[in-house]
């Protein structure tokens, strides 16, 4: 018998009664008269003829259609019976989800940290502890106790608009991303057939996009004669100047650690766990940057992290020190922490330098694949030159 082409079983019509269409060894296309399509297998256990349902067209292709016979099959060779053994199975599965229940262990909290576990390996610390964050605070408190297969999409949009009623906009999409990733691995575990967070599209409310604000070329020497004066926590104003001179991300700088510098390489090197994207990068370091390296290790020795938190300094710098110490000098409006990395851009573009070296000092990665099979240079050289024209143009701004 000849075999099905994937073309057939697209263009199989639906006529008034049912047909089928078979591939072989017991596997046929069932097409029925309401235009439902299902992959079904014939056999024989103990002399009796049964049928088994594999799956529906098209979500089940011809080729996984045969490949779920040829499972089937195997079992027919060992005289199981296949529907009954997918019965049993699903019996089995029904069964560890009640167990776990009583254990507490299929509640949206649970199941979110198991999540949380299986990505940590892919993830910088940074970037898991921030998704941990925002579940724990604004997710867990209204569904965390939850069994997982009972949460519903209203359930779901509470949560959003508690978050959205402060304003929040940007948390409660971080949010709604996040527990939409939680309720797929459910999925995907067998302990839910739907994802509740799935339908909320148009439902979050939304703002006009405004970037990052970022100082103008002509505010640098005020802003650098306030930071030089402001009243700040001395570790908050070496911290600024560190990212400033390095052009780094403020995650990045205030999970430093002393053993990514070498100070006798005048080098920074950030490893991949702790990178937006996911690949190490290395910062040369100018003179003015040792400096700042030189009074923080005064402080605080050089050991462990680089910037310690004020409060506690096992931990680092919370993520809105830096920012909230621009919101003390009168810069809430005009700057942000992130911003001083476009200013780097801004002024070393206008200046001329090569834009790759450029682009490399700020860890962007090429996003035309063919183009960054030609430029993997690390730019070393090229940008301990601008790194350090950099810190020198900042300390010949007037007033400096």
């Amino acid at each position: 018998m000849a075999k099905l082409t994937a073309l057939e079983v697209r263009n199989a019509k639906v006529i008034d009664k049912p047909y089928k269409l078979p591939d072989g060894h017991g596997l046929y296309l069932h097409v029925v008269t309401s235009g439902n399509k299902t992959w079904r297998y014939r056999f024989r256990v103990d002399n009796k003829e049964s049928t088994f349902t594999l799956g529906s067209y098209p979500q089940m292709s011809l080729e996984q259609a045969r490949a779920g016979r040829a499972k089937a099959r195997e079992h027919v060779k060992a005289g199981i019976n296949p529907a009954r053994e997918r019965r049993k199975k699903k019996q089995q599965l029904r069964e560890k989800v009640e167990a776990e229940k009583n254990l507490g262990k299929t509640t949206f909290e649970y199941i979110a940290n198991e999540w949380i576990e299986i990505q940590r390996g892919s993830w910088s610390k940074d970037h898991a502890s921030a998704v941990y964050d925002t579940l724990a605070h604004d997710a867990f408190p209204v569904l965390g106790n939850l069994q997982i297969d009972t949460i519903t999409p209203p359930q779901v949009l509470k949560v959003l608009r508690k978050i959205e009623g402060r304003g929040a906009l940007e948390i409660a999409r971080k949010v709604l991303q996040r527990m939409n990733a939680v309720f797929r691995y459910a999925i995907q575990v067998g302990l839910i057939t739907y994802n509740p967070a799935a339908d909320m599209k148009g439902a979050l409310k939304t703002r006009k996009v405004v970037h990052r604000a970022a100082l103008a070329e002509k505010d640098l020497p005020e802003f650098l004669r306030n930071l030089g004066s402001a009243d700040l926590h001395v570790t908050t104003r070496l911290a600024l100047q560190f990212t400033i001179l390095t052009a780094a991300r403020s995650g990045e700088v205030r999970g430093a650690t002393w053993d990514e510098i070498n100070l006798e390489d005048t080098m920074w090197t950030i490893p991949a766990k702790r990178m937006k994207m996911g690949t190490p990068h290395n910062v040369p370091l100018s003179v003015q940057a040792v400096g700042v390296l030189a009074r923080v290790g005064k402080l605080y020795g050089c050991e462990g992290l680089v910037f310690p938190g004020i409060r506690n300094q096992s931990k680092q710098l919370s993520e809105n020190t830096m920012l909230y110490a621009l919101y003390r000098m009168g810069y809430h409006s005009r700057a942000t922490v992130h911003g001083f990395r476009a200013v780097f851009s801004t002024i070393a573009n206008e200046a001329e330098w090569n834009g790759d070296v450029i682009e490399k000092a700020l860890a962007h990665e090429e996003r035309n694949k063919v183009r960054a099979a030609y430029h993997r240079s690390e730019y070393i050289e090229q940008r301990r030159k601008i790194m350090q024209w950099w810190a020198d143009y900042l300390d010949q701004l007037p007033g400096q």
